[in-house]
């Protein structure tokens, strides 16, 4: 009966009436700091002034909202990435790092994009790269400069240049935006009179499955995002909820009350054949996601009393439980990695995103807030995204998985939720 009020209360809040909306910018504010940051120089690219954006300042806050690097003053620098700098002047300045580029109009209409990464420190050139980009994927050069950099200083893939989905609510319409990883660039693949819930991006970053209340029940479809062709992948008798892609793209998860309770089901991604039956417990089955590898399954259940998350092989079988800490633990997300699962866990009358170490079985807090939902990994496992409340007012973040360095990114026009993050853009 829990686990039924709960299903009931989180339909209320997602089909809730939210405050216009306007997607005209995201205003982003950073908090914390990491235990050691970096600092780096970014200097104003040549003749970016004539390009769409402003690609220096694009990568300064990719690199900022790590909180891995700190920004050192470039005021009056002037370089490109051919300029040979001055190693001792940088040093002086306490500065470890120092990239320069440019931006040059090709005669065809598109942008050539350079970049050039120092070690000021040792005086070694780190590399360079080029992108050559239209207009319209300016801020993509951008986010794919800021990834360079990234790997070249951390060793790790960076995530700047890859997509968030999300879901509005605007004078009874609801929307589903594609946007890039920092909020910016947004654009409707969607919109209905009828509420539309639970994005999520396929492996390649070429689709989203989602759940719409257009026939006025849950079914599931799966939408390209670049043509917006769209097909119908659940439309069973009773609730077709909560889908999620397999690794390989070939199958989705989704929890289906066609048979009674709620269950977990497979269906094939190209709406082919009929659905699979995974679970079969007396209880609510729900929220089920893969493990990156695709050997496991991740799903809450009530089936011991109150709402846990269980993990079971990916065909089906045994289920073994994995929240202890808590009665009321939800909405499992995997990193990519395997390291980590994030979750929702009830904490008093709060909701707060919960990081759990898979090898050691720890458990921690990483949020203040107290209406946290809807986690989502990064493509490099080091940042989650999340749907919370601050001011009264429906955001987006993005965690550490420690839980040290938030960002917020807030609409300046109302509220935004169900939040999911995608691979990255090649």
């Amino acid at each position: 009966m829990k686990f039924i009020q709960f299903c009931f209360s989180l339909l209320v809040v997602l089909l809730a009436s939210v405050p216009g909306l306007s997607h005209s910018q995201f205003r982003m504010e950073v908090s914390g700091v990491g235990l050691s940051q970096l600092p780096i120089a970014i200097t104003s690219f040549r003749s970016e002034e004539q390009s769409p954006q402003k690609i220096s300042e694009i990568v300064k806050a990719d690199l900022e909202r790590t909180g891995q690097f700190l920004m050192s003053n470039t005021l009056g620098a002037q370089a490109d990435e051919s300029t040979r700098p001055d190693f001792s002047v940088w040093r002086q300045k306490n500065t470890d790092a120092l990239a320069s580029g440019s931006v040059t109009r090709l005669p065809d209409g598109r942008f050539d994009v350079r970049v050039r990464l120092w070690d000021t420190v040792k005086g070694q050139d780190l590399g360079g790269k080029s992108f050559i980009v239209v207009a319209a994927d300016m801020r993509l050069a951008a986010h794919q400069v800021a990834d360079f950099i990234y790997e070249k200083l951390t060793g790790e893939k960076g995530v700047f240049a890859s997509r968030i989905a999300y879901v509005t609510k605007n004078a009874g319409r609801h929307s589903l935006w594609v946007a890039d990883s920092d909020g910016q660039g947004a654009a409707v693949l969607l919109s209905s009179q009828e509420p539309i819930i639970s994005p999520s991006w396929s492996p390649k970053g070429n689709q989203l499955v989602y759940v719409s209340f257009e026939s006025r029940k849950p079914v599931v479809f799966t939408q390209m995002v670049q043509i917006s062709q769209r097909k119908a992948v659940a439309n069973f008798k009773g609730s077709n909820s909560a889908p999620a892609w397999s690794p390989d793209g070939r199958n989705i998860a989704v929890t289906l009350s066609r048979d009674g309770n709620s269950q977990i089901y497979l269906v094939d991604a190209d709406g082919r054949g009929d659905a699979r039956r995974l679970t079969q417990s007396n209880g609510i089955d729900t929220e089920a996601v893969f493990s990156a590898n695709g050997q496991f399954i991740y799903f809450v259940s009530d089936r011991g009393g109150s709402p846990q998350i269980y993990r079971m092989p990916a065909n089906g079988g045994n289920a073994e439980r994995i929240t202890f800490n808590g009665s009321y633990n939800i909405s499992p997300a995997p990193s990519p990695d395997g390291r980590y699962l994030a979750y929702i866990s009830k904490v008093g009358s709060s909701y707060k995103l919960h990081v759990l170490d898979l090898s050691s079985g720890s458990t921690a807090a990483i949020t203040n807030t107290w209406s946290d939902e809807r986690p989502s990994f990064s493509p490099n496992s080091k940042l989650i995204l999340f749907a919370s409340k601050q001011d009264g007012r429906e955001v987006l973040m993005t965690s550490t998985v420690d839980g040290k360095v938030k960002t917020k990114l807030a609409s300046p026009g109302g509220d935004i939720r169900e939040p999911s993050w995608g691979p990255k853009v090649n």
